[in-house]
């Protein structure tokens, strides 16, 4: 039960740095939250600046897939663990502590958690991903549907893995949960398709 508390308490830590938010502060002196969506995850910073935005890309990612690494480090063998790390990773990310529980998506958290858990299956997922993407250009469509299929996939190639299963499905839960303002905008087709926009 200790190691389950804490790898719970450092992973949700690790999530919730909102490094959206700290960078658009620190290099153009904004709220990123009063910008676009509000949100503080990769898509509405790159809105503000694509340098920005991929910058948070890769350190929401690099935080999910930390919580992880760190566990592995800590308590070598422990799956059941790995998982939780991952999980709560995005947790923080969606609910951070620092910002009044209000959060990103978790989308980028999730694929750095999963990178590390299930790296074959985020192989495929980023292929759909793109080809949605591609395809419609809404980041919010190829990020539902996306996450919606993950655990469908995941467990054809690791049907042996209940407890990392079950985690990854609440995950995908959660950060569809995440996107209802997005589904509602998708479909009164009212949502507004991804331009890059240079600053």
């Amino acid at each position: 039960m200790t190691a389950f508390l804490i790898t719970a308490a450092y992973s949700y830590l690790l999530g919730s740095i909102p490094f959206g938010y700290i960078l658009v502060r620190v290099f153009r002196g904004e709220d990123v939250r009063q910008s676009g969506s509000g949100n503080i995850g990769a898509t509405n910073v790159s809105r503000m600046s694509p340098a920005l935005g991929a910058a948070t890309l890769v350190l929401d990612a690099l935080k999910g897939a930390a919580a992880v690494l760190i566990t592995r480090t800590i308590f070598p063998g422990q799956t059941r663990l790995f998982a939780l790390a991952g999980f709560m990773a995005i947790v923080g990310h969606v609910f951070p502590v620092w910002l009044k529980f209000r959060g990103g998506k978790g989308v980028a958290t999730g694929l750095g958690s999963f990178v590390v858990l299930v790296p074959k299956t985020v192989l495929l997922m980023i292929g759909i991903f793109v080809a949605i993407f591609v395809a419609f250009r809404y980041v919010s469509l190829a990020s539902i549907l996306t996450v919606a299929l993950f655990p469908l996939v995941a467990w054809m190639l690791h049907p042996n893995a209940p407890t990392m299963l079950a985690l990854m499905a609440a995950s995908s839960i959660l950060i569809i949960a995440k996107h209802h303002e997005n589904i509602r905008r998708l479909l009164a087709r009212t949502e507004p398709r991804f331009q890059w926009r240079r600053r």
